[in-house]
């Protein structure tokens, strides 16, 4: 069984390109934020998922180690790909979206991490009327793709997993797509 940590920060298109690349290969999909909103809306926490980012720092920690103790087990017989965000930028600072106690429950055996220029993502995040997104300038981006990065390279110290980074830029979902394919195979 590989267990396959996909992320990207907010409008990098990681969904995007996961949704196109689970067309073409044998993985089950699992969404960490979904399973956490699930946890979080069960406990009465939060209304949307854009509320998840708000919570107390504390009660997030709560909620990633309940959610990765339901992943582990919806993972035990197959490929799974797990799209998630490597770090969350809260009111308090960066939240590691998979902190210790949630790769030792995961065990991933691979990072993909999807980028794409500052730019491409603030026109994206701009024109995307289907979340509710804070607004970050160019330079607030590049920081956040910066810690993401650093991030998944610390998950891979941590876990002896591999780190692989692939552009989707515009116009360019195709080639992203394809290269993840070939990661995978």
């Amino acid at each position: 069984m590989n267990i396959v940590v996909l992320a990207g920060i907010p409008g990098t298109g990681s969904t995007t390109v996961l949704n196109e690349v689970l067309k073409k290969v044998d993985y089950v999909n699992i969404n960490y934020g979904n399973v956490m909103f699930d946890i979080a809306s069960e406990k009465g926490l939060v209304e949307t998922r854009d509320d998840m980012r708000k919570l107390n720092p504390e009660i997030q920690k709560d909620v990633q180690k309940q959610a990765a103790e339901r992943i582990h087990k919806m993972a035990e017989n197959d490929n799974v790909i797990i799209d998630t965000h490597c770090s969350i930028k809260t009111p308090k600072g960066f939240l590691p979206g998979l902190p210790i106690w949630v790769l030792e429950q995961l065990q991933p055996t691979q990072f993909i991490l999807v980028e794409a220029d500052a730019s491409e993502i603030m026109y994206r995040r701009m024109t995307d009327d289907t979340r509710v997104r804070d607004m970050e300038y160019t330079d607030e981006i590049d920081l956040h793709q910066s810690v993401a990065k650093s991030t998944a390279m610390s998950y891979a110290v941590l876990t002896g997993a591999t780190v692989a980074i692939v552009q989707n830029h515009d116009n360019g979902l195709d080639d992203a797509v394809s290269e993840i394919v070939d990661i995978l195979s």
